[in-house]
């Protein structure tokens, strides 16, 4: 087990949109010694993502064999030639607080790492996690402003405070992960040290690229901005206490997006 397989499994609302494009944008130029995957419409990742969201939430047997899956079908896509893998991929940790009725510090990550990690070393593999982090006073109201958006959650800044007050920090996550995972094996990403204009520079040294390949790469040209305003997402948020079709309240979600300047 010799060939590198770097997964990044989030955490959700830690850059993880300009990190995938930088990675994408960049893989053309490492195309000789880097395979990225990230959840691009019609690929095995966004099952992949789905069914980890699925079994944190419920987490049995039928879940779980669904999950080994679609990592199957992950893995069966990447080339057997010895190049170092990136998986990209936020929901990888599962759902999120607000999600579902999550109010959890991502308690199922360690279970889905302990079924995807031999998994990938039966395909060769010497698979690496890395988990982004980001200042937890910062994170939350980002994390409470996408699950009005995505997630239908109704509830307050205030009383998402409310019901996440008992989270642990950060390195209990982390701590749990090691035990999971394996000493030297889980890698902790913040957010607020990394090169924002190059944002997937880390995830490539953990595959093991060259410093002097990575320094020549160029940067993002814009970074992205998906966070909601705060009149666009305070109607999202009313929005979700009424009874709609999920797939009608979707539809809404994603016309308020594209019109924010209605909401100011």
């Amino acid at each position: 087990m010799d060939r590198p397989l770097v997964l990044h499994v989030g955490v959700q609302k830690t850059g993880t949109t300009s990190l995938q494009r930088f990675l994408r944008l960049s893989q053309p130029a490492l195309s000789d010694a880097l395979i990225v995957r990230t959840p691009e419409a019609g690929t095995p990742m966004r099952p992949l993502g789905r069914a980890a969201i699925a079994f944190s939430l419920s987490p049995g047997e039928t879940e779980g064999a669904a999950l080994d899956a679609a990592f199957g079908a992950v893995l069966d896509g990447i080339p057997d030639d010895g190049r170092a893998v990136i998986l990209s991929h936020e929901n990888l940790a599962g759902a999120m607080p607000g999600n579902g009725g999550e109010t959890r510090l991502f308690p199922a990550l360690p279970a889905i790492l302990s079924r995807l990690l031999p998994l990938a070393e039966a395909r060769g593999f010497a698979p690496v996690v890395a988990v982004c982090t980001r200042r937890m006073q910062i994170w939350l109201p980002s994390v409470w402003a996408q699950a009005v958006r995505t997630d239908g959650y109704s509830g307050t800044l205030e009383t998402f405070r409310a019901e996440t007050r008992d989270l642990p920090g950060w390195g209990d996550l982390i701590r749990r992960l090691e035990a999971a995972a394996g000493p030297g094996r889980v890698a902790r990403l913040r957010l607020e040290e990394g090169d924002p204009d190059r944002p997937g520079l880390a995830l490539m040294a953990l595959a093991g690229l060259p410093e002097a390949r990575l320094a020549a790469l160029p940067p993002l040209a814009e970074r992205a901005m998906e966070r909601l305003s705060p009149g666009a997402t305070e109607f999202l948020r009313r929005l979700n206490g009424l009874a709609l079709n999920p797939h009608a309240r979707d539809r809404v979600a994603d016309l308020v997006a594209r019109s924010q300047p209605l909401f100011t």
